[in-house]
């Protein structure tokens, strides 16, 4: 099912009637969910991914702007008529009902023509417990599982009435770090299965990046870029992007372009055309950094940490406003971790530079 937001916003009234200033949740968002694809909502806390979640599902009513299912207009439609599956952060599970229970509920809720035989609705719950492989556990109560179980229940839960769209609100929150990584991989093999158009909101750039098929980096209301995960990762279109995606995070440092060179402190790390002179922000990956014995950067070593197949070269530099530069370089490549200086060439496909004002992407060629 195409999923199509048009010019969509939410506006908040203020909580402080004095001041009266209100408050844009989601300012102007147009986005085509593509059939049958998996699409991450990315940002901080904050950034309007779960209020444009709430709104697709019919829990919450645009200020302005229509939502599009397919060719049907279900701006105001109910959200028990939108044929949606809704999965919230705290699973929402009914502590007194087993989970074949649990997963029945939203059947037995059906009304009229909607209405199914309980042998259907039986079967439904089994191959919906199948899919997300709980279906040993129908018996049991939700105190009796794990925090991933009781998660695959609640996917069970929605998928049951089998949605037209999946909405996946920070699904993996409250799970630790080993059941996020399993979780997050169950959730992808069954998008894949069912073919369902998952919307899937988390503030977790791995993990949006791991499994979807597009991404929206969202910023206080507004779209900031809309890719397929790497080609954002790989070509960010301002500083925020680029900062919120990439574990170690992007190197940030203060830069001048002067005469076709791009210059950090005293050292020309670049020669480039097609940008004026000027003061700007450079964003290195840092993947980007290539120890070399007469490279063009020099920062001061801190530390060298060995990390099995990648080692990470932590060093400073005055012109960076990150406290400290990370490199990952593979292991096999030696670095003296007695010295006090450590040399780096620069990958351009990993160098970026973004204004200074209004912290845009400024694009060039490598010289």
């Amino acid at each position: 099912m195409k999923v199509v937001l048009e010019n969509l916003t939410k506006i908040f009234p203020s909580r402080d009637k004095k001041a009266g200033k209100e408050v844009v949740a989601v300012n102007d968002f147009n986005f085509e969910i593509p059939d049958g694809k998996l699409i991450g909502l990315l940002g901080p806390s904050g950034c309007g991914k779960s209020t444009t979640l709430y709104m697709i599902s019919g829990l919450q009513k645009p200020t302005s702007g229509k939502i599009f299912f397919g060719d049907d207009d279900v701006t105001e439609l109910s959200t028990e008529n939108r044929g949606i599956g809704l999965v919230f952060q705290n699973y929402a599970l009914y502590p007194h009902m087993t989970v074949k229970q649990n997963i029945l509920f939203p059947l037995q809720n059906l009304k009229g023509k909607d209405k199914l035989p309980k042998q259907e609705m039986l079967e439904r719950a089994y191959e919906a417990a199948r899919l997300v492989q709980i279906d040993d556990l129908m018996d049991r109560k939700p105190s009796e599982l794990s925090g991933g179980q009781q998660q695959r229940v609640a996917i069970a839960r929605a998928l049951v009435k089998m949605p037209r769209v999946l909405l996946l609100d920070e699904p993996l929150s409250n799970l630790d770090a080993r059941l996020r990584l399993q979780t997050r991989e169950e959730i992808r093999r069954i998008q894949k299965e069912t073919g369902i158009t998952t919307v899937f909101v988390t503030h977790d750039q791995e993990e949006a990046m791991s499994i979807s098929d597009m991404i929206v980096v969202m910023k206080l209301g507004v779209v900031q870029q809309i890719g397929a995960p790497q080609d954002v990762y790989d070509d960010p279109g301002n500083l925020f992007v680029a900062k919120f995606l990439g574990t170690p995070p992007i190197n940030v440092l203060e830069g001048t372009v002067q005469d076709g060179k791009v210059y950090i402190g005293e050292d020309a790390v670049l020669n480039i055309t097609g940008v004026e002179d000027q003061d700007v922000y450079i964003g290195i990956r840092p993947e980007g950094l290539e120890p070399a014995a007469d490279g063009a950067l020099v920062c001061h070593l801190n530390s060298l940490e060995v990390m099995g197949r990648d080692s990470s070269v932590v060093c400073t530099n005055e012109a960076s406003l990150n406290p400290v530069i990370r490199a990952i370089i593979n292991s096999d490549i030696k670095i003296d971790a007695a010295s006090d200086v450590v040399r780096f060439d620069v990958k351009p496909h990993k160098f970026f530079l973004f204004n200074k004002e209004t912290e845009e992407r400024i694009r060039y060629e490598v010289n």
